[in-house]
């Protein structure tokens, strides 16, 4: 039976109840997940995904609650204040999400693979523990992201949707969109719900309007990051385009939302939350946006930070009467070591002087992962237009840090192809790492 029209915070709060039962009962679940980095566009594709299909299930669907997982620890939340920024738009809390805490995989009694499906959102290949104990249980994908060949070919009832795109939200709205105004359209309200929400029970329209609006504004939090508000040369997409009027246009069927919607401002809201990581550890800067892949028993992670190198260099220097690269060296071991990788690598975004928008990489690899990196050097230096770069915590001249045949191979560059983000970069490494294991 399809979940009743209700809002967002009913859905959540009934999706985590529902699991808990589910596990306790053995009976089965559809899980939404994202990928392990747990950024905004995850979290939107599996929130807006499972609430929208848990409306209008399909009829063969393997359970009628499709149930969104946040893929990573809850005390993980508190490193994304973006995230807090969202929640009082969308009238949620941290609380509601479900995420790897209520996954009971240790446990004897706990989930049972053959009990679960698996709908993937913003990846498509199910790393980690979860990808060794429910990887085979995957049955349906909405992801912009190069395709890993993982997911079947055939996932009916489910979608399988791989493509290029600015924001994979923009994608799941593209695939649910007829299905979120069929479920409007029967407006099965549940009145009583409705009131224990604290809404101002005017009329079901009106309600339901309300409803829409906060999860068009979540939706539209990832697509504006995403797009830098639909600007980002070479990474907007039409339907991108087509996501954020859809979106808009459920905001403004709100009179209560659409007299203060303002999309610029929002926009600023939601990136300048992202962007505000000053209090953040070395570490917490660096898993805040994590990804880690497995090529062949050799670990490759990559992290995405929305501050200069500097400023991430400056988060590892303990002594400045110390030498300030070793610091930096050590403290990416250290973080390399916690996780057993072989190659690390960080990508920044950020300002230049003249108000240009830059990225910067480095690579850092143990001795097992020397020729891989070299490899990846040779390769993706003139497709991502590498040039020689420093940081300036550390060194100003360009080119200072160099691949060492002792210790760790590490090199930083000023990635002059601003367009390729880690869905490009990933790929390339992997590939190196893969071409030197043949």
């Amino acid at each position: 039976m399809a979940f009743p029209r209700n809002s967002l915070r009913a859905f959540l709060s009934h999706a985590k109840k529902s699991l808990f039962a589910a596990v306790a009962t053995s009976q089965k679940v559809t899980i939404v997940a994202g990928n392990e980095s747990a950024d905004l566009d995850s979290l939107t594709s599996s929130v807006l995904y499972a609430y929208i299909r848990s409306l209008a299930p399909p009829q063969n669907a393997f359970t009628s609650l499709y149930i969104p997982l946040l893929n990573i620890p809850a005390a993980d939340i508190s490193l994304r204040p973006e995230f807090g920024a969202l929640f009082h738009h969308a009238n949620i809390s941290a609380s509601h999400l479900v995420t790897l805490d209520d996954l009971p995989m240790a446990q004897v009694s706990g989930l049972k693979p053959e009990n679960t499906r698996w709908i993937l959102v913003d990846h498509n290949n199910l790393q980690g523990t979860l990808g060794e104990r429910y990887g085979s249980r995957v049955h349906g994908v909405i992801d912009h992201h190069e395709d890993e060949g993982t997911v079947p070919r055939d996932t009916n009832p489910e979608p399988r949707v791989m493509e290029k795109c600015g924001s994979c939200t923009s994608l799941v709205i593209r695939t649910m969109k007829s299905s979120w105004e069929t479920s409007a359209d029967s407006s099965s309200l549940s009145s009583g719900a409705a009131h224990a929400q604290g809404d101002s029970m005017i009329n079901d329209i009106s309600v339901t309007r309300t409803w829409d609006a906060q999860i068009a504004k979540m939706a539209l939090a990832s697509i504006l990051v995403d797009t830098a508000n639909l600007k980002a040369k070479g990474k907007v997409e039409q339907a991108d385009k087509e996501a954020v009027e859809y979106l808009e246009a459920k905001i403004n069927l709100s009179p209560q939302d659409a007299a203060h919607w303002n999309r610029d401002k929002f926009y600023e809201e939601i990136n300048s939350a992202k962007r505000n990581i000053d209090s953040l550890s070395f570490s917490d800067i660096l898993r805040k946006d994590y990804k880690q892949w497995t090529e062949d028993g050799m670990n490759l992670g990559i992290s995405s930070v929305v501050k200069p190198l500097s400023f991430v260099a400056e988060k590892a220097i303990k002594n400045t009467s110390e030498d300030k690269e070793d610091q930096f060296v050590t403290a990416i071991g250290d973080f390399m070591a916690e996780r057993k990788l072989t190659i690390f690598a960080i990508m920044t975004t950020l300002t230049s002087a003249a108000g240009e928008f830059q990225r910067e990489l480095y690579v850092q690899a143990l001795s097992a992962g020397h020729a891989a990196a070299s490899t990846f050097l040779k390769q993706a230096a003139k497709q991502l237009q590498l040039e020689d770069h420093s940081i300036p915590a550390l060194s100003e001249k360009p080119g200072a840090m160099q691949p060492s045949s002792e210790g760790p191979w590490r090199k930083v560059w000023l990635q002059k192809d601003v367009a390729k983000s880690r869905k490009q970069v990933a790929p390339l490494l992997r590939q190196a790492m893969a071409a030197e294991l043949a």
